[in-house]
Formats: C-alpha cells, structure tokens, sequence
C-alpha cells in the first residue's frame, strides 16, 4: 500500500526509505491497516518527498547503506530543518558500529531498527514513538492555546484599566468644564512625538505606549480641589491659586494610594508625570522646583502638549488662538520655559499634529475664523496703563497672553485713584486658575475713567 492508496484504518502516513524493494514491501505489509506507506529507493527521493509534504509523514524509517544519498547524509541534511524536532526517524541497518550509532544520536535519529527485521518489535516500537510524538503535539497546541487565552485574557484587563483610566481622566475634565476629548488628544500628542522624533530614542514601543496612557491622567489631582476654585470663571486669589497648584502633588499622591495601578506599565510615569507636568525648563514650575533635565522628556511632552492644545482649542472663557498665533507664543516663550531641543522636535512634528486635529474635528482655528482669538479680537484694554500687559495665571498651567488696546481718552483731569493689587496697571502677576501667567486683558468703560480690570479668568 502506497500514500495514493487509502486504507480507512489507517491514522497519519509513514515514509520507508530503503534501496532493496523487498525490505520496503516487507516494512509496508507491517504497517497495513495501521499506517498508510509511502516509499523511496534512496535518500535524493526521501529528501524530494519529505520537502514536498513537509507535514505529510508521522514517521520515517531510513535505511543506512543507499546509493546516491546515504541513510546518514539524509540526517545531516535533515537536522537543521527542524523536522526530526516534529516527526520520529527510525534508522534501519545490519551494521551497529559505534561510530554510526554516535553520529545518527547527535543528528537526532529517534531509534535503530536491525536487521534482519523483527515484525512485532518493530510494529511495537514503532507504535510507541508515533503516539508519543502525537501526545506531545497535542499537549503542544493546549499549551498554545491556553496561553493565547491568558494573552487575550489579559489584553481584556488591559484595556478595562485603560477605560476605566480614561473614564476618570475624562470625568475630571467634564468636572472643570472641559471636553473629555481634551485627555484624548494630550495622549496622541505625547504618543505622536515621542514615536516620530529624536525624543523618544531609547524607549521601546511598549514604553511609550505607557508614557501616552500616563498623560491621560495628567490632571487627575484636580479631583482634590473644591468645586469654587475649579470651576471658578474668574481670576483666583493668590490664596486660591497655591491650592489650584496643589492638582500636582494631589494627583501623584492619589496614584501612589490605588496599589492595583503598580501591576500598570503606566504606573511609574503616571505618578511622574501628575507632579511635575508644570514644572519649567528654567526652574520657575511647581511643585519642586526642577531646571532642565532634573524634568523627564515624559513630562516635558506632556507639559507642551497640554499648552498646545488649550491655545488651539475653544474654552468657555476665550475663542480658540489661531494655529499661527499659538505657535508664535509656544516659540517666543509666552507661554512658559521649555526645552530648546523639545521644542525643535516639536515643530518638525506639529504639521502632523494640525493633521491629526483635522481628522478629529478639531482643528486649530485658522486666521480670520469668527472663534478665533486673535492679536487685536481679544478684549479692549482699560484706561490707565495702557501699555502693561498683566500676567495672569489661568486654570490649567498654560500661558495665554491677550493683548491689550490703546487706551480711551480721559473725559476729565480729574486724578486716578490708584491701581489694585491685580488691576490692569499694577504690573504684579495675579494668580489665576491654570497655575502659569499669561497677560489678561483689561476692560473699559465709556467715561474715560479707570477701572478694574475684567475678572474673567482662564479655565483650563
């Protein structure tokens, strides 16, 4: 019986290599009924059938002394494929010679088989080593198998922790009046530039992919701060502002206090990231203080990212800047002390970053767009000192400066009275609520008089 004959008794397909016909009919007519049989007369033949039906055969019985190519020129040729790793080879020869026996071992033949052959014993031996190597690809697949089950298993928890982390960060950023989607995009940002530029070089995929989930919860200490400071539309008090900036060291405390975030890839740039995402490249940040490279490029990205995004996107206290005017202020520093290098990498990449806005609906507002806060849309300044630009802190760390106007004339030579703490003209830095300055402006009234200015604050 060949491998073209179908015996319905027969499981799996065994291969006999030998160059005598009457040795391949004797080794057929054994396995009748229980294998099917395929032959062939050499070793060029065995190595031609076994390379076109690679997983074809359960076992291979190799004669040793064969013209052409020998029994154990087949296993050289054999041994680095792998095969005998999946299929059993019997090596059948009359000669039991230390040296042949050595060399098929280390090649890994599975067993001898001598001649002259023993019908039972070779049926037996046989038999065993075949349902051996069918035991082990069995176990083989239920290992695979249960181990893809924890892999999926544990991708199912991975991706309920993101959700439920994004849920939160987001249910923060609901609380202050912000779009959930504003979490969304930091983490994009963060992911985009870490992959895309120099920035990123020496971390893995992995890595970053944890960096740009941490950044989700960069704000999640604001949940530790009293509803009327937080959503508060006006300026803060000095007083109001040092609990505003506690978010940072609130948010890492909270983090380090949840023990199922420490089994998180995320869980050690999350806490990094909560405290020091307003820290300042020249050591003018908070909560401690850092200069430079004391500042890990993680929070440094995240801290980028979260200006770029409050400038270019609408808030309930200002239209969004125009993607021109935002980039100016990124690049001339009103908004804050950054890394020169983050941001030249930051610049090669915001093309990309405008693209990605685009795709989600949210562009940055282009020059002329009617919710496009400009040089001069902003707000009229006071009357008074119309030259000082006040530095204002607003809600959400992010320097925004609103120009101020020309002054109106003064209807009377009546004299001012003097500017208060956190009027337009005091040139003292007011708190506000986002925890970094940026020039307010100021508000006019039609008598000429001066006043102080507007009380409408930042809320980002």
């Amino acid at each position: 019986m060949t491998a073209d004959t179908h015996d319905e008794g027969a499981h799996g397909c065994v291969l006999v290599v030998d160059d005598e016909e009457i040795n391949r009919l004797i080794l057929e007519n054994l396995f009748t009924g229980i294998y099917e049989v395929d032959h062939a007369s050499d070793g060029r033949e065995a190595l031609d059938r076994i390379a076109a039906r690679p997983d074809g055969y359960i076992a291979v019985l190799l004669d040793v002394m064969m013209p052409v190519v020998d029994g154990i020129e087949v296993l050289r040729r054999l041994q680095p494929t792998g095969f005998m790793d999946r299929v059993p080879v019997f090596l059948i020869t009359a000669e039991r010679g230390d040296s042949v026996m050595e060399e098929a071992y280390r090649l890994g033949v599975m067993d001898f088989i001598g001649k002259p052959i023993v019908p039972y014993a070779v049926i037996r031996r046989v038999q065993s080593v075949v349902e051996l190597f069918e035991a082990r690809k069995r176990l083989s697949l239920t290992v695979e198998d249960q181990r893809l089950q924890l892999l999926e298993r544990a991708q199912h928890i991975i991706e309920l922790n993101r959700g439920m982390i994004e849920a939160l960060s987001a249910a923060i950023e609901f609380r202050d009046g912000e779009s959930g989607d504003h979490v969304q995009r930091i983490h994009d940002i963060t992911k985009l530039v870490l992959t895309r530029t120099r920035l990123g070089d020496g971390l893995t995929a992995e890595d970053i992919d944890d960096i740009a989930l941490a950044a989700i919860m960069h704000d999640v200490g604001k949940i530790a701060i009293p509803d009327a400071i937080l959503c508060k539309p006006g300026r803060l008090t000095a007083e109001e502002f040092e609990v505003m900036k506690t978010h940072t060291v609130q948010g890492a405390e909270l983090l380090e206090r949840i023990p199922q975030m420490r089994g998180i890839g995320a869980y050690r740039y999350a806490i990094d990231i909560a405290r020091h995402h307003h820290e300042r490249w020249d050591g003018r940040g908070y909560p401690d203080g850092l200069a430079g490279d004391q500042i890990s490029i993680w929070a440094q990205v995240v801290s980028l990212a979260d200006v770029y995004d409050a400038l270019t996107s609408k808030r309930v206290y200002k239209a969004a800047f125009t993607r021109e005017e935002s980039l100016r202020m990124i690049r001339d520093g009103e908004c804050g002390a950054f890394n020169p290098e983050l941001l030249d990498c930051f610049f090669e990449v915001e093309p990309q970053i405008c693209a990605m806005y685009e795709r989600g609906a949210a562009a940055p507002a282009a020059p002329g767009d009617a919710g496009a806060a400009t040089a001069s849309s902003v707000a009229p300044a006071a009357s008074g000192d119309a030259d000082a630009a006040t530095p204002v802190p607003g809600n959400d760390g992010a320097a925004r400066p609103a120009p101020v106007a020309p002054a109106a004339p003064v209807a009377s030579a009546a004299p001012v009275a003097p500017a208060a703490p956190g009027d337009a003209g005091d040139a003292t830095p007011v708190p506000g609520n986002d925890g970094a300055s940026l020039p307010l402006p100021t508000a006019s009234n039609d008598a000429g008089a001066a006043t102080p200015a507007s009380t409408v604050g930042a809320t980002d």
